[in-house]
């Protein structure tokens, strides 16, 4: 088992889609700051309703774009009023007749489950993450708790299918055998079907579970997975989308799905499905939350019970890697500066 370049590394992440915020966050006409995996950004909504997201620093004097303001469906620096529009294009210098050819960069964006989403590359090569069984279904969602742990991204996703945990942490009974299937190279899935339900796999709520239970994982980008558990006639669907945080932690956020049913029954039912899922979700994170934030997560010796994050680890090193560079930079300024400022007190005291 050699070192992975990208699992766990915290100046490593896959190219892909990244949530950023809440919808409800940003409001039209409003501009915000954002870092995100190491990158300063800033995040605006035009008129058309529509959600810009650029870099941080305006190309002419660099000057932070969050301090200017949404024109329409542009954003105009505060410092020399040069304005840019959603591609990233300046299209005007006020002391100048026609603007000179620059253009910020400008980075695919799009909304969906209420939050709004980054691709991290030039071209989007794959959708937003969905859970499997909803890719072609309308879906109601409901954001959950956010939270921030002291690990990796990674070593948050390793957690639904590291079974042997789930007895000691959980007192769960599952003997899970998954059925390992990569839909493309962004995504991979972990499927295990309970077939006469021997071992249910939620004690506390075995009265909904007489039938078939099914368990399936769906990891994509090495940082956003779906869970889907239920039996034939009910699933719950959760998803947990995760990015770096500066340190090698992670910040999650929850969301919970369903699939979207008609009528005022369908509205009820839709939203007393998106609770119970909330609540089958806070009683399983609370535990896990205690080892996550104390975890150094190091796979010495693994096993083979410990297949299916081996193979999960295979997945995501395949994938392509970036490292924007941005708490480098930060890190190597606050070095310079501090050399700096012991220069700067040694030769007071020479003189």
């Amino acid at each position: 088992m050699r070192k992975p370049k990208i699992f766990n590394n915290p100046e490593r992440f896959v190219e892909g889609w990244y949530w950023v915020m809440p919808s409800h966050n940003l409001q039209i006409g409003e501009v915000k700051a954002v870092t995100l995996l190491g990158r300063n950004l800033v995040v605006y909504r035009g008129q058309n309703k529509r959600v810009v997201i650029c870099d941080a620093y305006c190309p002419h004097m660099g000057a932070h774009l969050a301090e200017g303001q949404v024109e329409g469906n542009e954003i105009r620096c505060f410092f020399h009023h040069w304005k840019f529009d959603d591609q990233g294009i300046c299209t005007d210098i006020p002391c100048l007749a026609k603007p000179i050819p620059v253009k910020l960069k400008a980075w695919p964006t799009a909304e969906k489950y209420k939050m709004i989403w980054i691709w991290t590359g030039e071209n989007p090569q794959q959708p937003i993450p969905f859970v499997p069984e909803l890719e072609f279904q309308e879906c109601e969602s409901l954001l959950g708790s956010r939270i921030i742990t002291n690990c990796h991204p990674n070593v948050v996703m390793i957690n639904p299918i590291d079974t042997q945990h789930f007895y000691p942490v959980h007192q769960l009974q599952l003997d899970a055998v998954f059925e390992e299937t990569e839909l493309h190279q962004n995504a991979i899935t972990f499927t295990n079907y309970d077939r006469g339900n021997k071992n249910p796999l939620f004690l506390k709520f075995q009265h909904l579970f007489k039938r078939n239970i099914i368990y399936q994982i769906c990891y994509w980008y090495g940082s956003t997975f779906t869970l889907t558990v239920g039996t034939d006639f009910l699933h719950f669907h959760i998803m947990l989308a995760l990015h770096l945080l500066e340190g090698g932690k992670c910040e999650t956020q929850l969301i919970f799905l369903t699939k979207k049913r008609q009528g005022m029954i369908g509205w009820i039912l839709n939203r007393l499905v998106l609770c119970l899922t909330s609540l089958f979700v806070h009683y399983f994170v609370k535990d896990d939350a205690k080892v996550l934030q104390t975890i150094r997560f190091d796979f010495k010796t693994p096993i083979k019970a410990d297949q299916s994050i081996m193979q999960l680890i295979n997945h995501v090193e395949r994938q392509k890697p970036l490292m924007w560079g941005t708490w480098q930079l930060a890190r190597s300024r606050d070095v310079e500066s501090h050399e700096n400022r012991n220069k700067w007190r040694d030769d007071l005291t020479n003189d």
